[in-house]
């Protein structure tokens, strides 16, 4: 485990630990950011799905173009850095007030955080960024907490690996990390009608044909039969979804041995080294090429240490991702071993495709990390 950076001052006020971790942050590199709390809502509509539609505080400006208290700082710092032209690398940080309605408590809390642009040594970053984790950690008075690891790069590798349609990699891509794989693999491997009958056959046909061709047909269908928005989701959003389906649903089956293979590889857990030469050997066994991956893989356990991070006590997950298709590296959770709180401390990843999906011209590597400040209270003060 990582030995504190700074020793931990019992039981001090909000203010005293704001200080402290933001004073941290800026030794480390990290130059304050503060972006706008009003933000787009179709940029996290389309970045985190239409399922977060009912977790935001939602307006209209006078143009009615809709707007959202912001959800997250991941998102309006990479638009903030975008919008400002910030030259690259960049490092910043964050403290403030948050917006998303949870079902129990306040719909506004505190978050503070740090994302990293444009390293060329990711390995090396996502080390200095977890580190960085247990040291926010440590300053509440939670030195040695749990970590939770797992690499969404490996996932993605392994599915480019194998003998897969594009719609099912998207599939199997979009639900890494939100507990629905066991039943993607189950329908992956069933058999299909092979006769295209009903309207399972209209939507094989529509799947084969030109994707924004069919896409435009079905919103026009949809649009004459008076649909406008079903469960929050309009007309284009809905003819997505059924082409997507019969996507899913066209065709023959994946041989067995690809789903259980796929079974078998989000079965393994263990340290880092120990999951990655099961990995190895699974790989190995099925005939599949994952060596780039799993050497960046090994790369990053090799900065983990220089961080005196012991990788015994790291818990590696092959599951473990995170329900937001921009991450695409390493995630990571921070846990109060003692668990007297629900959910992670400390939270974060890399996120690659996020400043592209954003508008910017040119790939930016990213890694960053969110801290929930009222958990850290309930556990510096316990």
């Amino acid at each position: 485990m990582a030995p504190a950076a700074q020793s931990p001052l019992p039981r001090r006020d909000t203010r005293a630990l704001d200080d402290a971790l933001l004073s941290r942050f800026e030794d480390a590199g990290f130059a304050r950011l503060d972006p706008p709390i009003l933000q787009p809502a179709d940029v996290f509509l389309d970045l985190s799905g239409e399922s977060i539609r009912r977790r935001l505080y939602l307006t209209t400006d006078a143009d009615g173009v809709e707007l959202c208290l912001r959800p997250d700082l991941t998102i309006p710092v990479a638009r903030e850095l975008l919008a400002t032209g910030m030259s690259l690398p960049a490092s910043v940080s964050y403290l403030g007030p948050v917006f998303r309605f949870r079902g129990e408590g306040s719909g506004e809390f505190r978050q503070a955080g740090v994302e990293s642009f444009g390293r060329s040594d990711s390995e090396a970053a996502d080390a200095d960024i977890l580190g960085l984790g247990l040291e926010t950690c440590a300053i509440y008075n939670v030195p040695e907490p749990q970590i939770r690891l797992g690499d969404v790069g490996l996932f993605s590798a392994l599915l480019d690996a194998l003998p897969l349609a594009p719609a099912w990699r998207r599939r199997l891509m979009k639900d890494f990390g939100q507990g629905r794989l066991t039943a993607d693999i189950t329908r992956l491997g069933a058999a299909r009608p092979a006769n295209g009958a009903g309207h399972a056959g209209v939507l094989t046909a529509l799947a084969g044909a030109d994707p924004e061709g069919a896409k435009a047909l079905v919103t026009d269908l949809l649009s004459i039969a008076g649909i406008t928005t079903v469960g929050g989701r309009s007309v284009s959003e809905i003819a997505a979804r059924f082409l997507e389906q019969a996507a899913l649903d066209a065709g023959d089956s994946v041989p067995a041995e690809t789903s259980l293979l796929l079974s078998r590889y989000l079965s393994i857990s263990g340290d880092p080294d120990a999951a990655s030469a099961r990995i190895r050997d699974l790989m190995a066994e099925a005939g599949l090429d994952l060596s780039a991956a799993l050497e960046r893989f090994d790369r990053r356990s090799g900065f983990l240490t220089t961080k005196g991070i012991n990788l015994p006590d790291v818990a590696f997950s092959t599951a473990f991702g995170r329900p937001l298709d921009y991450y695409s590296g390493m995630v990571f959770e921070l846990h109060d071993p003692a668990g007297r709180v629900n959910g992670p401390l400390v939270a974060g990843g890399r996120y690659d495709p996020l400043m592209t999906r954003l508008g910017a011209r040119q790939p930016v590597p990213a890694v960053g990390l969110a801290a929930w400040l009222e958990r850290l209270a309930v556990v510096e003060g316990a």
